[in-house]
C-alpha cells in the first residue's frame, strides 16, 4: 500500500496508476471545467436575451 502514502498526482514506482490515466484525469477535469464555463456562459445569454425582451 505505498501508493496512500505518494503525493496526488505522482505515480508509485511499483506499479501503481499508469502515467496515462493521469493524463486521462486532468483531461477529464478539464472537459468538465469547460463544460461548465459554457453552460454558465450559455445560461448569462439567455438571461440577457430575456432582459431585453421585457423592456
Amino acid at each position: 500500500m505505498d501508493s496512500e502514502k505518494q503525493p496526488a498526482g505522482k505515480v508509485a514506482p511499483t506499479g501503481g496508476r499508469p502515467a496515462p490515466q493521469t493524463r486521462e484525469d486532468r483531461l477529464k477535469a478539464a472537459l468538465k471545467a469547460n463544460m461548465a464555463r459554457r453552460k454558465a456562459q450559455a445560461r448569462a445569454r439567455a438571461d440577457a436575451g430575456q432582459g431585453q425582451d421585457k423592456e
